[in-house]
């Protein structure tokens, strides 16, 4: 099988519902939000298999990836425009976010707690979940309009509100795990301070 197919050369793709729409439609906006978290969090895995005693945070990440496959089916098979047999084939638990929390409590118990505000880093895995974490924020608002417009169900913009939760407190938990510091917010000196 080849990997080019040549029939979005128009700028036309086709959905899992086999509706073609134009490749500018804020259901394919939204595809390639999701996707370009997996993407991003490929790379977190990748990081934090190097760090020790950080193995079963890469797990859960690569677990996570292939729910955002099952975010991405559900995505673009629009409700009113599919089949029953194909929403029962795409439909998205609420579940999925239970299992988030229950890893969120879990690191929570080893993290200290947070009393500033922290900027992006912390290491390699961390600084990689914390992309991670904004291009999910920009992936729910590409959801977000679909969930209101009934195009796609509630649990997938639940999913991701708490995927970013999640990876913020996955980026804290593999910066402690690289024994790296979390750098605090400095606030800037209101103008002609000195």
């Amino acid at each position: 099988m080849k990997i080019y197919t040549k029939t979005g050369d128009g700028g036309a793709s086709s959905l899992y519902s086999g509706e073609r729409r134009p490749k500018d439609d804020a259901v394919f906006a939204a595809l390639g939000d999701v996707d370009e978290v997996n993407s991003t969090l490929g790379l977190a895995r990748e990081h934090a298999r190097q760090l020790a005693g950080a193995m079963r945070l890469a797990q859960q990440l690569e677990v996570i990836q292939s729910r955002l496959f099952d975010v991405g089916s559900a995505v673009a098979t629009p409700r009113p425009t599919s089949s029953d047999h194909k929403l029962q084939r795409v439909a998205f638990s609420e579940a999925h976010a239970a299992q988030l929390e229950r890893w969120i409590d879990e690191m929570m118990e080893e993290l200290p707690p947070l009393t500033q505000f922290i900027l992006p880093s912390g290491g390699l895995a961390a600084a990689a979940l914390h992309m991670s974490r904004s291009v999910c924020r920009r992936a729910e608002r590409a959801v977000v309009p679909l969930v209101r417009d009934q195009a796609t169900e509630a649990a997938v913009a639940i999913y991701l509100n708490r995927l970013s939760d999640y990876l913020f407190t996955a980026a804290r938990y593999a910066a402690l795990k690289a024994g790296e510091p979390e750098t605090v917010w400095v606030k800037a000196a209101p103008a002609g301070a000195t």
